[in-house]
């Protein structure tokens, strides 16, 4: 696998952000975007995957998500992946035409979750979205965890033939064994779970899409430079201390960029919910525990 999309010469970081909020969760921090996203070029990130898990996108309103990709277009120098996947065709095609419209380098789409779509409906639904956003790179997202279903082989063949922009694929998917069958599409591949970063490069992925790289953009672009077992190491580690609080990881990853001196809340969107005080207490101890450099601002 050779080709490497927006001209990239070494392995991608695009970070799947986090969404600044405020009010409680109620209301986008939109002061909050431009810091934040000199705070992940800083780090050494190549772009950002705005409104996707991490940053919350299923649980915001469409013109939310609209105003988000238009915040972090303007914030940023780099490459602009926004998430267009939603719950249906029509939405999805919205946000995806919406995206090309304001100068984004690329759109990902996750399956719709709740109903579990056959091969047709799916690859119908994929193609819609890869079509509003035409010739607009498009990559489809790959994360049965989160849309209750895998994307087949065969789903990713259909669209291909229905879309000639399907530019690749975002794969969150792990251990490997879930991984690896997707390199059989001979698409480039972004790696999602970090601790594969080695093995996925290894294999020819061309970068990942990070949710870690949301808190921690310099731990994540040290090990896509350099991809050994040790970097494998820390970044298992890493991840581990994000979860020992016992919260939600996405609460977690909001708690450590605060930390870290960047002006965004704790605030998430309901139903999701932010750190307890002893949970932030344990975030903390783990990740000076386990990397002590990790929680110095950048």
């Amino acid at each position: 696998m050779t080709d490497r999309p927006f001209g990239a010469t070494k392995p991608l970081l695009i970070v799947a952000a986090a969404t600044p909020l405020t009010d409680g969760g109620a209301l986008l921090d939109e002061a909050a975007v431009w810091p934040y996203v000199r705070f992940l070029t800083d780090g050494g990130a190549d772009g950002v995957f705005a409104c996707g898990t991490t940053g919350e996108g299923v649980l915001l309103r469409l013109e939310e998500r609209e105003r988000a990709a238009v915040l972090f277009r303007a914030a940023l120098r780099g490459i602009l992946i926004v998430h267009a996947g939603a719950q249906s065709t029509a939405d999805t095609a919205e946000l995806a035409g919406h995206a090309a419209e304001i100068g984004a380098d690329g759109v990902a789409v996750i399956p719709p979750p709740y109903f579990p779509l056959d091969e047709a409906a799916l690859a119908m639904h994929l193609v819609t979205a890869a079509r509003a956003c035409e010739p607009l790179p498009f990559f489809i997202y790959c994360f049965a965890a989160r849309s209750g279903y895998p994307v087949s082989l065969a789903v990713i063949e259909r669209v291909r033939e229905g879309a000639p922009n399907l530019a690749g694929l975002k794969v969150s998917e792990s251990p490997w064994g879930k991984v690896e069958p997707y390199y059989k599409a001979g698409l480039p591949i972004f790696v999602g779970s970090e601790p594969l970063i080695p093995k996925a490069l290894a294999a020819g992925a061309v970068g990942a899409v990070s949710g870690l790289a949301a808190a921690f953009p310099e731990a994540v672009r040290a090990v896509l430079d350099a991809p050994d077992a040790v970097g494998e190491a820390r970044l298992e580690a890493l991840r581990r201390s994000m979860d020992s609080s016992g919260g939600p990881f996405i609460a977690a990853v909001k708690h450590v960029i605060g930390a870290r001196g960047v002006p965004v809340s704790p605030d998430m969107r309901l139903p999701l919910r932010s750190l307890t005080g002893a949970e932030a207490a344990r975030l903390d101890a783990a990740v000076e525990s386990q990397i002590p450099t990790a929680t110095t601002a950048t």
